[in-house]
C-alpha cells in the first residue's frame, strides 16, 4: 500500500508545481485591473486587450488552480457525514465522492467541451471582442485542462483512500491534511 501513496505522491507534484505556477495570475490580474483604473479614470485611456486580460488571468487562476485546491484540501465541501466519521470512514465517503461524483462529472464535462475546443483550435478562434486578444481558442483550452488536472487530483485521493482503507497508513498525506 506504500506503493499506492507514492504514486499519490508523485501525482500531487503536478497540481503542486500548476498551483505554484498559476498562483502568480493573482497578482498579475490585480496589478493589470489597478492600471486599467488608473489609466481609464486618470488619463482617460482604455484598452479592450487590457480589459479582456484580466478575464484570461482569472480563468486560468480558477480553472488551473482548482487541482492544487483540491490537494490542499481548501475546496468547498459539505461535511454533513464526515464531521462524525473516522478515518476510514472518511476514506470510503471519498472514495465514493471521488469514484461517483467528481471523476464521472469531470468526464462529461471534457467530453463535451472538446469539440467546441477542438473547433476553435481548427480555426484559431479570435477575440471575444472586437479589439480583444486574438486568442479564445487558448481561453477554451482551459476546460479540458482543468478536468484533467482535477482528474489527477481525485485519482491520488482516490489511491490515498484505498490505501487508508486497506489499513496501510494512518498518515493523512497533504491532500487529506485539515484546513486550519
Amino acid at each position: 500500500m506504500q506503493a499506492l501513496e507514492g504514486i499519490a505522491d508523485r501525482l500531487d507534484t503536478l497540481n503542486r508545481c500548476v498551483g505554484l505556477a498559476v498562483r502568480w495570475a493573482a497578482l498579475a490580474m490585480v496589478l493589470i485591473q489597478f492600471a486599467i483604473v488608473l489609466l481609464r479614470y486618470v488619463f482617460g485611456i482604455s484598452d479592450i486587450a487590457v480589459d479582456e486580460s484580466v478575464l484570461y488571468l482569472h480563468a486560468a487562476l480558477f480553472m488551473l488552480g482548482a487541482g492544487y485546491t483540491l490537494l490542499v484540501d481548501a475546496h468547498v465541501r459539505v461535511d454533513i457525514f464526515q464531521s462524525k466519521a473516522g478515518a476510514r470512514g472518511k476514506a470510503a465517503i471519498d472514495l465514493f465522492g471521488h469514484l461517483f461524483l467528481l471523476m464521472p462529472s469531470m468526464l462529461v464535462i471534457a467530453w463535451w467541451s472538446w469539440p467546441s475546443v477542438s473547433n476553435a483550435w481548427a480555426i484559431r478562434e479570435g477575440a471575444l471582442s472586437v479589439g480583444g486578444i486574438p486568442a479564445a481558442f487558448l481561453l477554451k483550452t482551459l476546460i479540458p485542462l482543468f478536468c484533467a488536472l482535477l482528474l489527477v487530483q481525485s485519482l491520488s485521493l482516490m489511491l490515498r483512500a484505498v490505501a487508508t482503507l486497506a489499513g496501510a497508513s494512518s498518515s493523512t498525506g497533504e491532500g487529506q491534511a485539515p484546513r486550519g
